[in-house]
């Protein structure tokens, strides 16, 4: 029986990495955000509101737990599925981002 071929450590290291990058990206703008959003509520004498919180947790978890999830589903299946798994789920972090951007207005996020 023949050996099954594996993809060198290095490349899915690499791929995982660049995309890691724009994953952390990411990360860095929704809390950039949130910091953002929390002094200027507190400027106006206000704070976030519930659903507020909720939605800046969320943009700033979400790029974690899909590159977590990408990551392991494609680790062990070539190179080109890991960037495509990688590559999906960014743009779906991308959406969620819209998303994000669309509904947060001060009268929704400052209670």
């Amino acid at each position: 029986m023949r050996a099954a071929r594996t993809t060198p450590t290095w490349i899915v290291a690499t791929i995982s990495g660049v995309f890691g990058l724009l994953f952390a990206y990411a990360v860095w703008t929704a809390i950039s955000y949130l910091v953002q959003w929390i002094q200027a509520a507190g400027a106006a004498g206000l704070s976030l509101s519930a659903m507020g919180w909720i939605v800046w947790i969320l943009a700033v978890a979400m790029p974690i737990a899909v590159f977590a999830l990408a990551f392991s589903l494609g680790r062990r299946r070539g190179p080109l599925t890991l960037t495509l798994f990688l590559l999906a789920g960014l743009a779906l972090v991308a959406v969620f981002w819209l998303d994000v951007l669309a509904y947060v207005t001060p009268d929704r996020m400052l209670g």
